[in-house]
Order: C-alpha cells, then structure tokens, then sequence
C-alpha cells in the first residue's frame, strides 16, 4: 500500500523547494533591486525597480565571494551593481568607465581614456561651473591607472554622484552583476506608477 501525504505535507514541501529556488535564483542568476538616488540619472530615475544579472560575470560564492565560474567580465559602459567599499553593507550602481590596466584623467569635466577624448554618450552634467582638482576630484582629476582586477565607474549624473573620483576602485569580487532591465517604477513625488518605464532595456 503506497502512504498518502497529507495536503499540509505537500503544501508544505512545495513551498520549501519553491523557497529554495528563489534563493539559488538570487544567489547565482538574477536578483531585484531598487534605485534609491539620482547618481544615474536620467538612465535611471529614483524609484526605478530593475533586474541584476548575476550569472553574465561568473558564479560566485555568497559571501565569501570566491568566484567559481567565470563567464566575462565587465565591459566600459556597462552598468553594474556592486558592494560599496567603504561600506560594505550597502550596493551601489554605476557605470564602467575604465578596466584594468587603463588610464583616467578628468580635465575640466571630460573625461580621457589611455590619454584620448573618452566618447561620454550617457554622461550628464547640469553645472556649468567648474571646480578646480585641488578642492575636489568632481571636475578635474587624475591620471590614474585602473589596477588589474578593477574598474573605475561613475555615475551618469556626472555633477551629482558619489563615484571612482571620491572613493576608488571597485573589485572584481565585488561585483554582484550587470543591470540590464527596469520591471517597475514608481514616483513617489506624485504617488504614480511610471509606466512607460516599464521593460525598458538598459543600456
């Protein structure tokens, strides 16, 4: 006689596997996330809700963030979500400006790559005032080389994010994965749902 479960037991256990999968799927391959300031501006609006693929640059563990599997590495323009350095308990998002091995310099809001005019498509600046590199690192900075191993990113919102030009590189194992979709948006100004935000490929 084969034993019956009980309806509670399969309820049960279909929500502990369902658990489980959500867990890998976070862990390994995709995982949400909200944009809480303007630093990408106008890619992405605050209250954005977007997808992070986690898999494109390699399996790693949780928390140790040993990689196992490495599929690729981030690309100049992309844009990803990482660990903050100075703060480990938070995840920033920016975009790649510079990998290793590459030179940066910032003169008077432009940006040069390896010592040539970088092309800024998604760069943004809405100051025209420009503050010299011996008060801060906004508009005039560098040369500096991108260590091997790291990428130095930058806000789109170039005159308001806090980015490479404040705080440094950021690692390769730190790296939670590359942002490639907006599935949700709200202004919470007006209480409204952007909708036409909604599927928006980032790029």
């Amino acid at each position: 006689m084969v034993k019956t479960k009980s309806k509670v037991q399969e309820y049960a256990e279909a929500i502990i596997i369902a658990i489980l999968i959500a867990l890998f799927l976070k862990a390994f391959v995709i995982q949400a996330f909200k944009i809480p300031s303007g630093s990408m501006l106008p890619t992405l609006q605050i209250g954005d809700h977007i997808l992070v693929n986690k898999f494109i640059y390699g399996i790693k563990i949780p928390y140790f963030r040993k990689t196992l599997l490495n599929i690729t590495e981030p690309k100049r323009g992309d844009i990803i979500v990482f660990i903050f350095p100075e703060d480990r308990s938070k995840d920033f998002i920016k975009r790649v400006i510079g990998i290793g091995g590459d030179t940066i310099e910032i003169r008077n809001k432009k940006i040069f790559l390896n010592g040539l005019p970088y092309n800024d498509e998604h760069g943004v600046y809405k100051e025209d005032f420009i503050i010299p590199g011996s008060l801060q690192p906004r508009d005039n900075y560098g040369p500096v080389t991108v260590p091997k191993g790291s990428y130095f990113v930058m806000g789109d919102n170039r005159d308001h994010s806090a980015d490479s030009r404040y705080w440094g590189f950021v690692e390769s194992k730190d790296v939670l994965g590359k942002a490639f979709i907006i599935y949700w948006s709200w202004n919470k100004e007006d209480h409204s749902v952007r909708w036409k935000r909604f599927g928006n490929l980032l790029k």
